[in-house]
């Protein structure tokens, strides 16, 4: 995988983050309409950001989306994290992954489908443990609840004065 910068998200890659979206969750779950869902998504990114979540996006050499995540710095939750189809596999959702960790480095909470077999697998293998589960409000689908915890090491003992 080339190098990917991360940038905030503006106005003027919206459209082209909806399109990836809708394409990545076609790919993984293709019984659900995600194209319906555009308004619902752009709306749902507008008022996750007016709560203080961030957008950052993936963005590699030459300009082209990868991917994406959206999380709230201030309670950990990860709402969104989407990556092109066509570079599934390609470290692209680790990658974000370690930017939601910037971004919220002592915890990330998420929720996944339990019938995204590939998402489960991911998350489990980046260290998220799995903490729940309950009901999509909006498709009715069951969904697991995932955390992950920043390991608190102990402090090590002072250092012991010179001469002390």
């Amino acid at each position: 995988m080339a190098e990917l910068t991360f940038v905030p998200l503006d106005d003027s890659r919206q459209p082209e983050l909806v399109d990836l979206w809708v394409a990545s969750w076609q790919a993984a779950m293709p019984e659900i309409d995600f194209e319906a869902r555009r308004g619902w998504l752009a709306a749902r990114l507008d008022s996750l950001a007016a709560e203080g979540s961030v957008a950052r996006l993936a963005v590699e050499p030459g300009g082209a989306l990868a991917g994406f995540v959206m999380v709230s710095p201030a309670t950990g939750y990860l709402d969104q994290l989407a990556v092109a189809p066509r570079l599934w596999g390609s470290g692209v959702a680790q990658a974000l992954v370690v930017e939601a960790r910037r971004l919220s480095p002592g915890r990330l909470e998420l929720h996944v489908n339990q019938d995204n077999p590939r998402a489960v697998t991911f998350y489990e293998r980046e260290g998220f443990r799995r903490s729940g589960m309950g009901v999509n409000p909006r498709s009715g689908l069951p969904i697991w609840r995932y955390v992950w915890e920043a390991e608190v090491t102990p402090n090590a003992a002072p250092a012991q004065r010179e001469g002390a």
